[in-house]
């Protein structure tokens, strides 16, 4: 039996969940062109006025995902501007985000699962170790926002299912 590295816990299962997100982004767009509705409705929704709409959604869900591997490495993660406004821009995003995170190799994150490094969140420094920020605060946040993503598509309608977060 093999055991979990640190790499397979964070640079496949972050290349799954992009990939996912694209999908339901994919059927979200099918759904508005087949019931002749503007994609700026999609793009623009939200689940509650204080929460972020599909596009920010998935611009902080790319973010976080991307930020991961080069934080656990002590690298500087790229910075992404947050410029779109369209289904494309967001696949671009998408593609993007998988292609960064596509660098990293299991001898890059091999052994860091100690490591200790600070992330500025707001105006507070928050400590971390490899392993508690991969499980810790990146996968939580990143399947957060994906699921608020299809939960946003889903409100408005897209016939998503269980199966269409998870599988691709």
């Amino acid at each position: 039996m093999s055991e979990m590295s640190l790499y397979s816990a964070v640079v496949p299962t972050l290349d799954h969940r992009m990939a996912n997100l694209a999908h339901i982004l994919r059927t979200g767009q099918a759904n508005a062109a087949e019931r002749k509705i503007d994609e700026a409705v999609f793009l623009n929704a939200r689940l509650a006025p204080d929460m972020a709409s599909l596009i920010g959604q998935v611009q902080l869900a790319t973010a976080i995902a991307k930020a991961c591997p080069y934080r656990i490495t002590g690298q500087t993660p790229p910075v992404y501007e947050d410029d779109q406004v369209t289904f494309d821009d967001l696949y671009a995003r998408i593609e993007k985000t998988r292609k960064d995170i596509a660098v990293f190799n299991p001898e890059d994150l091999a052994g860091l699962e100690t490591r200790e490094f600070e992330v500025k969140m707001g105006p507070n420094m928050r400590n971390f170790t490899g392993i508690s920020y991969a499980s810790g605060f990146t996968m939580p946040n990143v399947i957060f926002h994906c699921a608020t993503a299809y939960n946003i598509l889903r409100h408005n309608g897209v016939p998503l299912g269980k199966a269409d977060f998870f599988n691709v």
